[in-house]
């Protein structure tokens, strides 16, 4: 009996995830646990691997389609077997790709009926162009739109220019109902939104396209308000210096000023839960552990792995931690399940030379920091001017949930924290 591959569900806030590319083709032989195609969610890049073994007979989607999770994506089973009750149902959300089936290469197309894809369908129909005759140059001669579009040019005049401008690639016939006419300039349109010689357009995909929607999605839903502070960084800076030049036996030289900062902010947050908290469905929902999430920058987006129970961690094991996700979150490994959880977040530019800026919630928590560059900042200490360094601090909550004045308060207490890390650390 054939058997479904489904788009694995990773996690409880993952709805899609787009195939980045098939390891086997129609047709190949499988075996039960073998990798069948890479795919991309908007936290991983992961692999499906094939529970069943036997031949792939038909792939419903392809590279580059985004797929809702929980949908059929392939078919395994024995060569000839028949899997139509398989297939998924055409109709599918907007955003998501319709199914497209590759099947068996012993499938043969109908003598009676045409193989046409949908978008060369619907691009035949607007210009009234007759493909009856057509012969496909798509998988198993399916005519796709490329087919049509060689259609129009061939049926209808063109103007010297429309050609030109068409064979740069860079522009095709606009979409402006059946062609009557000589096709002029007029008629033509940039082949992607904003496309020109001197622009490079680039559709919003994977991971960045999530972050857009997110993003927007966290500035409409949220009343977002954000406080700017800093702390003495004095002992900060010194205590790094002594962990650096410390007993390599230790394990504390890779112990970083950014893994202090996570330290103290795990240490604190437990004597103000309004603020290690979500807020969804009207619930406010305060967590006894400190689940801390740390923005790691990627080559593939902003993503953000979460250091569980980070309150009740030493400082070599935190650090350890940190570097463990942050490597995972860069190399494409980091697990779903790493991604997802966190009470609260902290973000840190000061490495770029940012002072301060103001961080946008990562929903339903309603609390992140940001953390600036140390500079030097003047201070009166016994009637004098001195300069101390002081590292930038800036908290974004949900005014929603959260008031200014106990956010005030976790700033005042972690700026003491920070100022005397290692009394911190006894505790």
């Amino acid at each position: 009996m054939p058997q479904a591959i489904v788009m694995p569900k990773l996690g409880n806030t993952v709805e899609s995830a787009i195939i980045l590319s098939w390891h086997v083709g129609v047709g190949d032989p499988v075996q039960m646990g073998e990798a069948l195609c890479e795919i991309e969610t908007d936290k991983a890049t992961l692999e499906v691997e094939s529970s069943a073994s036997g031949i792939l007979l038909a792939r419903f989607f392809e590279a580059g389609d985004e797929v809702p999770v929980m949908q059929n994506i392939a078919v395994v089973g024995r060569a000839g077997e028949s899997f139509d009750r398989l297939a998924p149902v055409p109709a599918a959300p907007a955003e998501h790709a319709a199914p497209r089936v590759s099947h068996d290469h012993s499938d043969e197309k109908p003598a009676d009926k045409v193989l046409i894809s949908p978008r060369a369908r619907n691009l035949a129909g607007r210009k009234g162009i007759d493909y009856s005759e057509t012969a496909g140059t798509g998988p198993a001669g399916r005519i796709i739109e490329r087919d049509i579009r060689a259609l129009i040019d061939r049926q209808v005049k063109m103007s010297p220019v429309a050609k030109a401008m068409l064979a740069s690639g860079e522009y095709q016939i606009a979409d402006k109902g059946p062609i009557d006419k000589r096709i002029t300039k007029s008629d033509l349109a940039p082949s992607m939104p904003g496309a020109s010689p001197e622009l490079k357009a680039m559709p919003l995909t994977g991971v960045r396209k999530t972050i857009a929607k997110r993003m927007l999605e966290s500035m409409q839903r949220t009343a977002q308000l954000t406080l700017n502070t800093s702390a003495d960084a004095s002992s900060l800076r010194g205590f790094r210096a002594r962990l650096k030049s410390s007993d390599e036996a230790l394990g504390l030289r890779g112990v970083t000023i950014n893994d202090l900062l996570l330290f103290a902010v795990a240490r604190t947050l437990p004597a103000f839960p309004e603020l290690n908290a979500l807020y969804e469905n009207d619930r406010i929902l305060q967590h006894a552990r400190v689940h801390l999430g740390m923005a790691v920058d990627t080559p593939r987006g902003l993503l953000v792995p979460v250091i569980r129970g980070a309150e009740s961690l030493s400082l070599r094991v935190l650090s350890c931690e940190a570097n463990r996700l942050a490597a995972a979150c860069r190399d494409g490994d980091v697990l779903p399940d790493e991604l997802a959880g966190g009470s609260f977040t902290a973000t840190n530019l000061g490495r770029l030379g940012i002072e301060s800026f103001t961080p946008i919630l990562n929903p339903p928590q309603v609390g992140i920091l940001g953390i600036g560059s140390i500079n030097l900042k003047p201070v009166e200490r016994a009637g004098a001017v001195a300069h101390v360094p002081h590292i930038g601090l800036s908290l974004t909550v949900n005014h929603q949930v959260v008031d200014g004045a106990p956010a005030a308060r976790f700033l005042a207490q972690l700026r003491k924290n920070i100022a005397s890390i290692e009394l911190l650390l006894a505790l």
